[in-house]
């Protein structure tokens, strides 16, 4: 893992998301890009640019904001975008090529009950970036244990598992595969490829409405350190798909972050 992405929002988290992904990138020797992406809504009629004025005052706070963590010698590089989020974050990701984006659950709600607010569920839901969140507060630790639930483990895509293996290889983890078969499980679905079955220590079979509630049954036995799951328009989030915003009630994990791979097919 060479290049990690973390965009900046005006969360109470932000400082300690950021140390996060500093320790992070440290542990792979990575180089980390850390953006802010803002767009211009005008008038009709009106003459003034402002572009570059937002410009400056983004790249004033980003500086100021890396000012405020241990930097422990990771590279760091502040970068600006102006567009809409979810389209100039995947133009930006695939220009510096970028193999993972750290994301906060909550980067500007204050409801308690939210578990991803609408602009990192946006950019989960709507983009095919590999993704870590990362908990409010939650302090850099090895990851030794790894949680992976799906419900069809046809890889089509080589290079999904990418960050898995990294993760793996860098802290040595455990792996310990979840098969869930819901209602919509097809023929073969259960039929682990050889790529990913190098990287499983153990697998557990479960029967569920969802991968969810699969998951909830199972967290307390494995002890994770980290929850991977599979980005699918029928996936992990497929229960709030009409919704960006995620609720704590339908997904409950504050605990540990969750690795979210771009589909598998």
């Amino acid at each position: 893992m060479k290049s990690i992405l973390v965009p900046v929002g005006s969360s109470k988290n932000a400082v300690s998301h950021l140390q996060y992904a500093v320790d992070f990138a440290k542990s792979f020797g990575a180089k980390l890009y850390v953006v802010q992406i803002y767009n211009v809504y005008t008038k009709a009629g009106t003459m003034i640019k402002i572009d570059h004025i937002l410009e400056r005052e983004s790249l004033e706070f980003l500086t100021k904001h890396v000012a405020k963590v241990d930097t422990k010698g990771v590279e760091i590089s502040i970068r600006t975008f102006k567009g809409k989020l979810v389209d100039t974050l995947e133009l930006a990701c695939n220009a510096l090529e970028v193999d993972l984006i750290l994301l906060e659950p909550r980067t500007n709600s204050l409801k308690e009950e939210v578990y991803l607010g609408k602009t990192s569920g946006k950019i989960v839901k709507q983009t095919n970036i590999p993704a870590l969140i990362v908990p409010e507060g939650f302090k850099f630790k090895s990851i030794d244990t790894i949680l992976m639930a799906i419900k069809s483990a046809i890889i089509k895509n080589e290079a999904a598992l990418n960050p898995l293996k990294d993760i793996k290889a860098q802290f040595k983890s455990t792996v310990n595969l979840l098969l869930v078969k819901t209602p919509f499980h097809n023929e073969g679905d259960f039929n682990v490829t050889e790529d990913l079955k190098s990287l499983i220590s153990n697998t557990a079979y479960s029967e569920n409405p969802t991968t969810i509630q699969a998951v909830m049954e199972h967290y307390k036995e494995n002890k994770p350190d980290l929850l991977c799951v599979v980005r699918r328009k029928r996936g992990f989030f497929s229960k709030m798909w009409e919704s960006n915003t995620i609720l704590k009630k339908d997904f409950h994990s504050s605990t540990l972050p969750v690795l979210v791979l771009s589909g598998l097919k």
